[in-house]
């Protein structure tokens, strides 16, 4: 006798049989599982390419309306606010060229997510080392000196051409070489000025996009004016094409003085 029960219509595998079949050995379990589960196999994939691309952590972030576009071409940065400009600020990236492969000190290109922040309360100038404010602060253009300083905004790559940007370390982050901003001069991070990254790190949430593009910087309009307070004067940083700069009172913000004192050191 066959150790298979007869089939009341149709052979074993017949469609009418796989419907009525009741797993009575291991393999016809298998069988109906497989079955069961190709129909959520889809779900599955997508659910893994979300997962990777925008980690359970950052989740909440995606609708964050702060992003970040970078231009190699322009050496500048701009913040927009729900599809409006913000601000722009001069940067340095790599002196070595583009990229994204291990051992070598290039910027990556695409889109990325600031993934952690570093520096809430630390000084215009705190240096930094392995991440951890090192109690020393360093004036700008500080000879032989330079260190990460001000503050750490921490990239992790969301594609391929730039999925190694976490662990290779890649910065937003204050440098005390000011005169080297506008060209490229880091050895992979994105550099700035003091003042401009304290104000882009403010407003710059966690799971924000920040896009390095090679290109020059698109064409979008000015948000519109804050109101402004009436209470707080104070001086604000203007950058020119050329670097200069220049003091302009501004109301609504506030100037902190804190010293300063030379230290040593390489940023990146």
């Amino acid at each position: 006798m066959s150790r298979f029960p007869r089939w009341r219509r149709g052979g074993r595998n017949s469609v009418s049989a796989a419907q009525g079949l009741q797993p009575q050995f291991p393999r016809d379990k298998r069988i109906i599982l497989s079955k069961k589960a190709g129909v959520f196999r889809p779900l599955v994939v997508v659910f893994t390419f979300v997962s990777i691309a925008y980690p359970f952590g950052a989740r909440a972030e995606l609708s964050v309306p702060s992003r970040v576009i970078i231009s190699v071409h322009d050496q500048k940065l701009m913040l927009l606010e729900n599809g409006a400009r913000v601000a722009t600020y001069p940067v340095s990236t790599s002196k070595f060229g583009l990229g994204d492969g291990w051992g070598r000190m290039t910027t990556p290109l695409g889109f990325l997510q600031v993934a952690q922040k570093i520096g809430d309360h630390a000084p215009t100038g705190a240096v930094f080392h392995n991440r951890h404010f090192t109690g020393e602060v360093l004036l700008p253009n500080a000879p032989g000196r330079d260190p990460i300083i001000t503050r750490i905004i921490w990239l992790r790559g969301l594609e391929a051409s730039n999925v190694h940007a976490f662990n290779r370390c890649i910065y937003i982050h204050g440098t005390p070489q000011e005169k080297t901003i506008g060209r490229p001069a880091s050895y992979g991070c994105i550099r700035m000025k003091s003042s401009d990254v304290t104000a882009l790190y403010s407003q710059l949430p966690l799971g924000a996009l920040v896009q390095i593009v090679p290109d020059r910087l698109p064409k979008v309009a000015a948000a519109p004016a804050r109101p402004a307070s009436q209470d707080q004067p104070a001086t604000e940083t203007i950058i020119s094409s050329t670097g200069a700069e220049k003091s302009v009172t501004t109301p609504g913000r506030k100037s902190v003085p804190v010293p300063l004192v030379a230290s040593s050191g390489r940023g990146a």
